[in-house]
């Protein structure tokens, strides 16, 4: 098949719309579904991700991507049991594949809502169970077993988008695109992303671990498939935080941090000890503790509106307790797509428990970086390669 004819482009008013192929035959085929423009455009930048992932780290991968940008991405190493709590998988049983998409769906889950899955590796059973419990718009995977597939082709009432692709598709090596009927046309990125790119440490800690260092390739790795200006904070083998398309670098690096920040606040004891009414949806209860850590919940306890989310009311969590339990969060890895042009980046990072950095460098400000990570014994690599994508 050459070619495939869409509903509509980005919104209904754009037809007609299609996807097609100059040369062979489009590398996917649609199992269930009928997948829209959007979707598709998150499934390709989404298999391209977590395909990097898995050559970069040899473990499985899953990202959850929304409107051409990750909301999570992560690699397949086991949750502890606070995360299988606040990703609420307790009883699950899952493999290395499930314990990715769990870690990408659950670093952001309110961004994740109605999200467009890629995997890496062939979707398992216990990966489709949490699927299809999610509020999602597709998955894309090199296959899926039998089992796998009719889990999911259940869902939705059988109109779950699922895509197969031909994992060993190369891409032309030229890519195009028109903007208002002009043409643009550059060479792919197709920059391997691996340790080296760490090896040029120009502060004065100098030391990162092989985690350390395997959590700066998924930051950078996520960032090339993120829509810049982009900055991304990776903990133990996931994104925490993701900024996509700020203007300037302070304002990602802020936007990140925030959702960094809420990932951890969600494990402080007041949120895992927080009793929820009976048959509440997941999606409510993440709105709830959304609200719960913000400024909001003192709004929420005046009205009353407590009641229909909790079985008793909460004590607040004040901001005394948040600043104490943010302090414990340590050993954070930050990624951004281009170089750092003032120390109050680093100064926010390090709020976040950033340790370690990797960003392209290059700014004529690089000394008064390099001298903020060193102020609190931060180690920064320079990769010399920067990574936009538009």
């Amino acid at each position: 098949m050459k070619e495939m004819q869409l509903k509509y482009g980005c919104n209904p008013n754009q037809k007609p719309s299609r996807i097609y192929i100059e040369n062979g035959d489009l590398p996917i085929e649609v199992l269930c579904g009928n997948p829209g423009y959007i979707n598709l455009l998150d499934a390709f930048n989404g298999w391209q991700l977590v395909k990097e992932l898995k050559k970069a780290t040899g473990l499985p991968a899953a990202t959850s991507f929304k409107h051409v940008s990750p909301a999570g991405a992560a690699v397949g190493l086991p949750l502890s049991d606070t995360l299988k709590q606040i990703y609420f998988v307790e009883e699950e049983n899952l493999s290395p594949l499930a314990c990715a998409y769990a870690r990408a769906r659950g670093a952001d889950r309110m961004s994740s809502f109605g999200d467009f899955i890629a995997l890496s590796d062939v979707c398992d059973v216990p990966t489709a169970n949490l699927i299809a419990r999610e509020v999602s718009d597709g998955v894309i995977a090199p296959g899926y077993t039998d089992e796998a597939l009719e889990i999911l082709k259940g869902k939705r009432k059988g109109s779950y988008n699922i895509i197969k692709i031909d994992e060993n598709y190369t891409p032309a090596p030229i890519e195009t695109k028109q903007v208002y009927g002009i043409t643009f046309e550059q060479g792919r990125n197709e920059l391997d992303i691996n340790e080296e790119l760490l090896s040029n440490v120009v502060t004065e800690n100098k030391n990162m671990s092989a985690d350390q260092k395997r959590d700066l390739m998924i930051a950078l790795i996520t960032l090339k498939y993120t829509q810049s200006n982009s900055v991304c904070y990776v903990k133990d083998g996931q994104a925490i935080g993701i900024g996509a398309g700020q203007q300037s670098r302070i304002h990602c690096t802020r936007l990140a941090g925030n959702k960094a920040d809420i990932w951890w606040l969600r494990q402080a004891p007041q949120v895992l000890a927080l009793d929820f009414v009976d048959g509440i949806k997941r999606a409510d209860r993440d709105n709830a503790i959304d609200v719960y850590i913000s400024d909001e919940y003192m709004d929420v306890l005046a009205d009353g509106a407590w009641e229909k989310i909790f079985k008793t009311k909460p004590p607040v969590f004040t901001k005394e307790e948040q600043k104490a339990w943010l302090s414990k969060n340590t050993d954070v890895a930050l990624g951004s797509d281009a170089f750092f042009p003032f120390g109050d980046n680093i100064e926010r990072a390090r709020k976040s428990g950033v340790t370690v950095i990797a960003q392209p460098g290059g700014s004529i400000r690089d000394e008064n970086v390099i001298e903020t990570c060193n102020k609190f014994g931060i180690a920064m690599a320079f990769t010399g390669i920067r990574l936009f994508h538009h």
